[in-house]
């Protein structure tokens, strides 16, 4: 049987919309059953999704959808290239719609599209579901949005049914790279070794440019040639799930053994057990080898049986944050800076707990409460920025937050400038586990309305 090779599209919402095109090209060029993921979720960004979907029950997908899909979607269904994507995030059924239109708008044939459904858990059913779990400290007023880590065997199925498109929402990242592979080789729910073995070629697959070298990137130290045009990567995956990653063709960055053992173990809680919703896999003993040029190989996955849970994150309202930031620059800056901390803490610090960072001084490795920068010996920095954040179940007092930080560009101390404030809401998040059977995927063909 032909293996099939599934490349990645993005790798978080927001990614570079001009890095799909190049993946399908060389799929194409490679030619035999093919797949492109595109991986837009995290935690946060699904929350901010469900919120925009409840302002407005037409969006709540992913923003650069369209920008993702529209320049390979006449390549992809011209060459039987499957896109799998958790694209649609807290609104499947919309970004099926915004895709239909995206097909007749180039003049192609209808695709066929398929929408998991199942994850979103914010429903009426969803709520009895999440309150058993977490009581006795569930927060009814305060529930905003749960939703639950689906798998790839309904994804598999819609793939097996025709499907050229699947819209998903919050699946596990490496299952949009296991479905396609299950689709294509049928393996059974419990092949257990072939699923954790492409379940580890979608972990590598799923950050994008993260195991191309992007994020492996360090001047001096870890050469990455070309980093303007780091190529996103490409998984060739086999019949018993072992798999060779390489990148799109002409491109950018670089695959080696380095860049793939990091990403390996990336977000890796126990390299002996790592669960998903599909397996539970095992690198112990997994072996990686470079084959050639950017071409890397990892054989010797195991796995074991799935958990009879699946992981669910539940938002609540967490209130209100606000951050605002101001320059000061020249003899004595750093001194002016800290005395706008002082008057910043001194007319709101009673009400609202403040952060403070004085980037170029403090910022990366400082902390909520000021420690560290209070324990920072004062210098002579002629160039920093203040930033000034704090969080308020009241908006009205974030609003004075912001006034007050603005106000400095003449009350003082000199030479403040370039301030720039931001108001947004917050979200808390608590996680559970569920039982599987509480919280049933599946899939349907969806057809315009």
């Amino acid at each position: 049987m032909k293996t099939i090779s599934i490349g990645c599209g993005a790798g978080f919402s927001g990614d570079r919309t001009d890095v799909a095109l190049p993946v399908v090209k060389t799929l194409i060029t490679r030619g035999g059953p093919a797949a492109i993921i595109f991986e837009n979720l995290a935690e946060r960004t699904l929350a901010t999704h469900q919120l925009s979907k409840q302002a407005n029950p037409e969006l709540g997908y992913e923003p650069l959808l369209e920008l993702e899909i529209r320049p390979i979607l006449a390549d992809c269904l011209k060459h039987n290239i499957t896109i799998v994507g958790n694209f649609g995030a807290a609104n499947p059924e919309a970004a099926a719609k915004l895709i239909l239109n995206i097909a007749k708008d180039l003049k192609l044939e209808p695709p066929r599209i398929a929408v998991i459904k199942g994850d979103d858990l914010s429903g009426e059913h969803g709520l009895k579901v999440i309150q058993k779990h977490l009581e006795p400290h569930f927060d009814g007023d305060r529930f905003v949005c749960a939703n639950a880590y689906q798998g790839a065997l309904e994804i598999a199925q819609a793939i097996q049914a025709g499907a050229q498109i699947v819209v998903a929402g919050r699946v596990s990242d490496p299952s949009l790279t296991v479905g396609p592979a299950m689709a294509h080789y049928q393996w059974n729910a419990d092949n257990w070794d072939a699923i954790a073995g492409a379940t580890m070629a979608g972990h590598l697959l799923e950050c994008g440019a993260q195991v191309s070298g992007g994020y492996f990137s360090d001047p001096g130290k870890k050469e990455v040639p070309d980093m303007h045009d780091v190529g996103f990567p490409i998984a060739e995956i086999f019949e018993d799930g072992s798999c060779v990653v390489t990148k799109a063709d002409h491109s950018g960055g670089l695959v080696s053994i380095q860049t793939v053992k990091e990403q390996l173990l990336y977000e890796l809680h126990d390299p002996a057990a790592y669960i998903t919703p599909d397996v539970v896999a095992d690198i112990t003993a997994a072996s990686v080898k470079a084959l050639g040029q950017n071409e890397v190989s990892l054989s010797g996955v195991k796995g074991h049986p799935r958990t009879s849970t699946l992981k669910a994150n539940v938002f609540f309202d967490g209130g209100w944050f606000g951050e605002g930031e101001i320059s000061y620059a020249g003899r004595n800056a750093e001194s002016r800076a800290r005395l706008a901390m002082e008057i910043m803490e001194k007319r709101m610090g009673a009400v609202i707990p403040l952060r403070f960072d004085l980037i170029g001084v403090s910022s990366i490795l400082g902390d909520d409460k000021n420690n560290m920068l209070n324990s920072t010996p004062k210098g002579e920095s002629q160039d920093l920025r203040l930033r000034v954040a704090g969080q308020h179940q009241d908006p009205i007092e974030i609003d004075r937050l912001l006034r007050e930080l603005t106000a400095l560009w003449t009350g003082g101390p000199a030479g403040g400038g370039g301030v720039r404030v931001n108001k947004r809401r917050r979200l808390s998040t608590q996680s559970c586990l569920v039982e599987r059977k509480l919280a049933p995927a599946s899939f349907y063909f969806y057809t315009s309305k």
